[in-house]
């Protein structure tokens, strides 16, 4: 079995607003931060926008993971099919020059079955949490720009915040691949493959916007997407992560480890292949 990974990716999501258009429109809804508050006073009065202030705002990249697998298995093997003969009164039947003794109405024949198995799956991770996460597909939409690898600690425009992902790659490549590795019971394996098509690490910029109630000495967050515009209260700021330098060897640390215990059976050959980056990195080290 020949397991083939792809190199992994980081890309950056490029802002489809400006942090002044966002801090526009999230101002216009800054009393929608504070939830059932601001709903039960409305009823008494109007909230003034002087009763609020911006306590702080960031502009951040948040990940998440896009990773596809596909499995591909050709092989024959030998089945015995039951055919049934044309009445009762039939006791042999000769096919090809063999013949077959029947036995309650029908002969029995060995065949070889000719077999192709294909398998895809396709999975979009939130980095932060570890969850799948189908909708963040909708983000591919938008254009993105690869990031080399030794630029992931400087991509970022200055004052803005990288998050890094809590969930690594090679978990979720090995979640995968548990799923689509499997011992093919058969004669004559023709093709056996499984490939890592993509393992691509993406950065989605965000807005988001702390505000202070000045009467009531609450705080609350509205947040707004910058590819789509969408405004969300609640949510969280990241200021812990401002300055901090992105570990590319915990981000790509998909390799040999991540399929080596995952064979059911234990007695298949596995050869991993990767395109280029292990070599490259390799390289890199000794120039």
């Amino acid at each position: 079995m020949q397991i083939t990974v792809a190199d992994e990716r980081a890309l950056l999501l490029e802002e489809q607003i400006s942090m002044e258009q966002a801090e526009g429109r999230a101002w216009s809804k800054k009393g929608d931060a504070f939830g059932t508050i601001t709903k039960m006073t409305r009823l008494l009065q109007q909230s003034k926008d002087d009763e609020f202030e911006l306590a702080y705002k960031e502009h951040r990249y948040q990940p998440f993971w896009h990773v596809v697998c596909t499995a591909h298995y050709i092989y024959d093997r030998t089945s015995p099919y039951s055919v049934a003969t044309s009445g009762p009164e039939v006791e042999s039947v000769t096919i090809e020059g063999t013949e077959y003794t029947a036995d309650g109405g029908s002969i029995t024949i060995t065949g070889i079955d000719h077999c192709v198995e294909e398998e895809h799956q396709e999975r979009f991770v939130e980095g932060m949490t570890g969850d799948t996460a189908p909708d963040l597909a909708d983000y591919l939409k938008f254009p993105a720009a690869t990031i080399a690898e030794e630029d992931l600690d400087s991509f970022a425009p200055a004052g803005s915040i990288v998050v890094p992902p809590q969930a690594r790659a090679s978990a979720i490549v090995r979640e995968m691949l548990a799923g689509m590795i499997k011992s093919v019971q058969a004669d004559r394996i023709v093709e056996e493959k499984v490939e890592v098509e993509r393992v691509d690490l993406y950065y989605r910029p965000v807005y988001a916007f702390q505000y202070r109630w000045l009467s009531k000495e609450k705080e609350a967050i509205m947040e707004c997407d910058a590819l789509t515009g969408e405004l969300r209260s609640g949510g969280k700021t990241f200021q812990q992560y401002l300055g901090k330098v992105i570990d590319a060897e915990f981000l790509f640390d998909v390799g040999v480890d991540a399929v080596d215990l995952l064979v059911p059976g234990g007695g298949i050959a596995i050869k991993v292949a990767r395109k280029g980056l292990d070599a490259a990195r390799s390289r890199g080290k000794k120039d």
